[in-house]
């Protein structure tokens, strides 16, 4: 195994401490190495299931039992979206109730592999969620900035109760990502987990793994939504190395769904511009609301190499298709989860099986579906006004 410049294709050991390449700024992968691919075992539950696949894998490992979420078939939400096999992968089964956990159980065991006592990052919530949980369970300092005023509550709940060192940052969240890297890079006793750190997404990538265990097969298309995306190029990673053990034969469609006034992404590749960034960020689904993507590049290289698609959606239709989930199918995501539900809804996929990836569980953001009005009845405590009330 190594580290590998995805633009520059620049080698350095994994052991190395270095978030981009220090030949050209670009991003780096972990590399693994052909014998990994020659009989890659995979034995036991969740996420170190897949230890074979994994950098530290063959040590001591940071887990919470993370990994082996649910992979829900819907076909009431699918007949009515025209999906034949719609399946929604709810990563809000895991520990701290997001799909940051996958990532966070390899980072932190890296960082720990390393000498680390101390961890940092940057969140719009679910990150500092993870990354608190399991420094408290390492024994390690977390250090955690955060957008002032723009995070659900629930997430800062979890952070704080997991004693992490909350820091709120009058600026959006790239402001506090910026000074989150320049703080790690500046102090070397500080590691980053944020998903620039390849190590992170590494973790994140036992999704596709989980995916073709329960399936038996890769779906035609994923839909995942995306903010800083580092997620979906995560997932195709990690669908491209079951392809090299020859664990599948084909590969799916990565589709990517972004807010509205969120999208750079999706603005980057109709436009083709220079820098894909959005000033002024805004959407009510915090995971998503982010104007500079640090994964771009990979997240743009998985939708271009799968023969995928992206595109945006409102807020007005996220927070509809949150609800039809729960409503049709009793699962209560976050907003930034229903955007691939939205995404359906408004496009449509030319595709027989489909599995919309939901990052976190609802209730990590309550709030965003107290903020409309509320369907409930009064009745005075008499039988009478019971039914009047029911009947109204």
């Amino acid at each position: 195994m190594l580290q590998r410049c995805i633009a520059c294709e620049a080698t350095y050991p994994l052991d190395q401490v270095c978030y981009t390449c220090a030949a050209c700024g670009g991003l780096l992968e972990v590399r693994l190495g052909a014998e990994r691919f020659a009989d890659p075992r995979f034995e036991g539950r969740g996420v170190w299931r897949y230890a074979s696949m994994l950098p530290g894998g063959d040590g001591e490992r940071v887990s919470l039992r993370e990994g082996d979420t649910g992979l829900y078939r819907c076909d009431r939400l699918g007949a009515a979206l025209g999906v034949k096999n719609l399946y929604i992968k709810n990563e809000g089964d895991n520990p701290t109730g997001s799909f940051k956990d996958r990532g966070m159980t390899v980072g932190v065991t890296w960082a720990r592999r390393l000498g680390f006592k101390t961890v940092a990052c940057a969140s719009t919530g679910n990150t500092s969620a993870s990354m608190a949980a399991f420094a408290a369970r390492a024994g390690m300092r977390a250090i955690v900035l955060i957008p002032d005023g723009k995070i659900a509550m629930g997430k800062l709940a979890q952070a704080i109760v997991h004693g992490a060192e909350v820091v709120r940052i009058r600026g959006d969240f790239d402001d506090a990502m910026r000074l989150v890297r320049e703080l790690s890079e500046a102090d070397g006793a500080i590691y980053l987990l944020n998903s620039i750190n390849p190590f992170r997404l590494e973790g994140q990538k036992t999704l596709a793994f989980e995916v073709v265990d329960s399936l038996g097969a890769p779906p035609d298309a994923v839909i995942a939504p995306m903010g800083n995306a580092g997620n979906i190029s995560a997932i195709w990673k990690g669908f491209t190395e079951l392809e090299c053990a020859r664990r599948i034969e084909r590969l799916p469609r990565m589709i990517g769904a972004q807010a509205e006034h969120a999208a750079p992404i999706v603005r980057y590749l109709r436009e083709s511009t220079q820098e894909c960034r959005v000033a002024n960020a805004e959407t009510l689904a915090t995971a998503i609301r982010i104007g500079a993507p640090v994964n771009w590049p990979k997240a743009v290289a998985a939708i271009r190499d799968s023969g995928g698609e992206a595109n945006l959606v409102t807020d007005d239709e996220i927070i509809a298709a949150q609800r039809r989930l729960a409503r049709e199918e009793g699962l209560f995501v976050e907003p930034a989860s229903a955007a691939p539900i939205a995404y359906l809804a408004r496009y449509g996929v030319t595709a027989e099986t489909v599995v919309c990836v939901c990052t976190g569980h609802g209730l990590k953001d309550p709030d965003a579906v107290l903020r409309m009005p509320a369907d409930t009845k009064v009745a005075e405590p008499t039988m009478a006004s019971l039914r009047a009330a029911l009947e109204a």
